[in-house]
């Protein structure tokens, strides 16, 4: 019996794969044709042998038009027809390719940058970035981004030592060990030093404007590592509108008081990526950070001298100007502080428990004149290493805090009688401020104890700074 198998639509031919007398089979590929620029396969509606072909390459067929005849008495025996079955092990070239590019810019790949990081004590971008979300998994934005400077340096040059344009950034879930998952989804950025020194690169502040809108639009906590040298001069391609069609400053600023912005730094954070860190509601810093609006070159062309980076900002001034919200040893710490922090503002704990309670009818005293420690009382109070204290050496007189009692989160604000004889000065004011400040897009409550009856004296407000 013979057959005719017509085109499936009007186009061009682009390959004719079979000849007369050729063995098909059902389903086999006999024709390529081209249709509004895609490519559209033949497929053979049965087995048999082909009698006639009636088209040739580039002609122009139409709809249901007669392309071949096939006598589908002499199809071919189940021996003759070719396998089918897909093997599954198999990755296509482009795959293969694209498989390539993603791991040359993972750390296994870049042994030399990794060794030097370590040998300074820290950590890789992507290795506080694994430590922090829950199984190491992240949805990463922008993987094969490059730093924008094709006109000075080799597209493979730069594929090699610019990964991600320095920037390692996406969707992950933080703490979903405590929550469920509508409450765990993070956007979790790092700048990477080992590139071109954490600066800021023209694609990785396109990564950052993409990431900022989906914390907006979705209400997703920020954390953020700001290790950095600021806005990188170096770039080529592109053209820019005086740097304003950069919109991550400002979006970044119209986070604030919507979602938490947690930031994390050590090493050196100067210039832009200090601002970045300067706009989150806490600063998590390492013992051997530098922040700073102005790094050496900045300062240095300012003519205010020449300065080591590691005289520029340390942690011990800038703890004391109440820069710094908490400081930790390094940056494995500074991540499990983040991961406590952020619990906060994800919800209630059920797995909660306290120290006795009567144990507060021996730290308060009848007197009620009678100053006492009071961080010994809020220990007690409190759940069990539920108490998270902000600015520790900033604003002495006032305690700031996030805790826990009974596994509800709340805002702690707590004068020290035996400093602050009950009033605040401009700095515990602040402080206090700026607590009430971190939580304004939450619900939990905040408690604020042994309220200040008057401000000080504007003399001693002037001494006090």
């Amino acid at each position: 019996m013979s057959l005719d198998l017509q085109s499936p639509l009007q186009g061009t031919v682009l390959i004719v794969d079979v000849e007369v007398g050729d063995k098909i089979s059902e389903g086999q590929r006999v024709a390529l044709l081209e249709s509004m620029k895609m490519e559209h396969e033949v497929l053979a509606t049965s087995g048999g042998v082909i009698t006639k072909v009636c088209i040739e390459i580039g002609q122009m067929v139409a709809e249901s038009e007669k392309l071949f005849s096939f006598d589908v008495r002499e199809a071919p025996s189940s021996n003759e027809v070719k396998s089918d079955a897909l093997d599954l092990t198999y990755i296509r070239p482009d795959l293969a390719e694209t498989i390539e590019r993603h791991e040359i810019g993972r750390d296994h790949r870049r042994k030399s940058a990794v060794e030097k990081r370590h040998l300074k004590g820290q950590r890789t971008a992507r290795e506080n970035i694994a430590d922090l979300t829950d199984g190491g998994e992240l949805i990463e934005y922008g993987p094969l981004a490059i730093a924008p400077q094709r006109k000075r340096r080799s597209v493979d040059d730069l594929i090699l030592n610019t990964p991600a344009d320095g920037m390692v950034g996406g969707l992950a879930e933080v703490n979903s060990d405590l929550f469920d998952e509508t409450k765990t989804q993070c956007v979790v950025i790092s700048y990477d030093y080992t590139v071109l020194a954490g600066t800021q690169g023209g694609q990785n502040h396109r990564k950052k404007d993409r990431l900022f809108e989906i914390a907006k639009k979705w209400k997703l906590p920020v954390i953020f590592f700001t290790e950095g040298g600021g806005g990188r001069p170096g770039d080529t391609d592109g053209l820019q509108v005086a740097g304003l069609d950069c919109l991550a400053f400002g979006l970044w600023a119209e986070l604030s008081g919507d979602v938490p912005l947690i930031g994390i730094t050590s090493g050196y954070c100067f210039a832009g990526n200090a601002a970045i860190l300067g706009c989150c509601d806490v600063i998590i810093a390492t013992e051997d950070a530098n922040i700073g609006m102005g790094g050496p070159a900045m300062i240095e062309g300012g003519g205010l001298g020449a300065y080591h980076p590691s005289e520029i900002g340390p942690t011990e001034t800038q703890k004391a100007n109440g820069v710094v919200d908490i400081l930790v040893k390094d940056e494995q710490e500074a991540v499990q502080i983040a991961k406590k922090y952020l619990s906060y503002f994800q919800g209630e704990i059920t797995d909660w428990d306290c120290q006795d309670q009567r144990t507060l009818r021996h730290l308060v005293p009848e007197n009620r004149l009678r100053a006492y420690d009071i961080r010994k009382v809020i220990d007690i109070l409190f759940d069990i290493d539920s108490v998270l204290e902000l600015r520790k050496d900033f604003g002495f007189g006032i305690i700031t805090s996030l805790a826990r009692i009974e596994g509800k989160p709340l805002a702690l604000s707590q004068t020290i009688q035996d400093i602050s004889g009950e009033r605040l000065t401009p700095m515990q004011q602040i402080k206090h401020q700026d607590l009430c400040n971190c939580v304004t897009h939450t619900t939990f409550p905040s408690l604020a104890c042994a309220t200040p009856q008057a401000s000080w004296s504007d003399q001693r407000q002037r001494k006090a700074g």
